[in-house]
């Protein structure tokens, strides 16, 4: 007897799967990218995910699991680097919200968030070797930054580091700048 594809049995047991590639459509950066992400959304293994680990308990709310696979080649100096990354992913969204298509978008949009805060944190306010670290000081630090990004962003800055440049060569202009902003 053959065995049933599995596609079609995981259907009838109530499972989908979804799965789309995207290319990037231009090299960007000497880079060429394709992204790939299967999702699978079965009621097995949503039930029984997470009883293996620690805490022996099923993840609550576990709608679908999902691999996503990032292929790049990296042309410089006449040479081809490739590379592969692959990693996983857990959701609550159902696969009627959010198909592989949707959540591959998200995962792009989690990173557009993670280069426009954290690297500018990161890199820019040198966060990472920031000395305070005393009672709620690090928050406030944290919330005056936000803040300083926001003012800059609003104010039409191209980029957080050279507004910062700017406005540290015109203090009057800075002054100005927190003062008229309606937030």
């Amino acid at each position: 007897m053959v065995p049933p594809e599995p596609s079609a049995w995981l259907r009838r047991m109530g499972g989908t799967t979804s799965a789309v590639t995207v290319r990037a459509p231009k090299a960007r950066h000497g880079r060429h990218e394709v992204r790939l992400l299967w999702a699978l959304h079965d009621p097995f293994v949503n039930r029984h995910a997470g009883e293996h680990g620690v805490a022996r308990a099923p993840w609550p709310g576990l709608q679908q699991v999902a691999r996503v696979e990032r292929r790049r080649a990296v042309r410089r100096r006449g040479q081809v680097r490739e590379a592969t990354e692959v990693t996983s992913l857990v959701t609550s969204l159902p696969p009627d919200r959010a198909d592989a298509a949707a959540l591959l978008a998200l995962v792009r949009s989690h990173w557009r968030i993670e280069n426009r805060l954290h690297y500018v944190r990161d890199v820019t306010f040198d966060e990472d070797r920031s000395q305070i670290r005393c009672g709620a000081t690090p928050q406030v630090m944290a919330t005056c930054r936000n803040l300083a990004m926001t003012l800059l962003r609003q104010a039409g800055a191209p980029t957080i580091a050279a507004a910062l440049r700017t406005y540290a060569a015109r203090p009057h202009h800075a002054v100005a700048l927190v003062l008229t902003t309606g937030l």
